[in-house]
């Protein structure tokens, strides 16, 4: 196994709101931006710059429509974002690999 390269962490995944994202959208496929908001604990205001984050990198889709008057907004992974989660699993997988390389 080749050795680890700490520059091969993705850092817009890496941070903990990000990478529970990541992880949920990976394991329902799409959800809504209130059911996000809940199992991840934090506020609208925190889930919206988190998720800014990953649509800019290209990782996360968002779709805003209404249901009636009420806006809502469905979040998805892109193509790029699910290439890119797999990508950063296979890199913390090599990090504890390589630990255990230490002992």
């Amino acid at each position: 196994m080749p050795p680890f390269n700490i520059h091969e962490v993705d850092e817009t995944i890496h941070g903990r709101v990000r990478l529970g994202i990541m992880t949920f959208l990976a394991a329902t496929g799409t959800a809504d931006f209130t059911t996000l908001k809940t199992h991840l604990q934090v506020s609208d205001g925190n889930l919206s710059t988190h998720l800014r984050k990953l649509e800019e990198a290209g990782y996360v889709l968002q779709n805003k429509s209404f249901a009636g008057r009420r806006p809502l907004t469905q979040l998805s992974l892109t193509k790029q974002g699910r290439s890119a989660y797999i990508a950063y699993l296979d890199t913390m997988n090599r990090l504890v690999a390589s630990s255990g390389d230490m002992a």
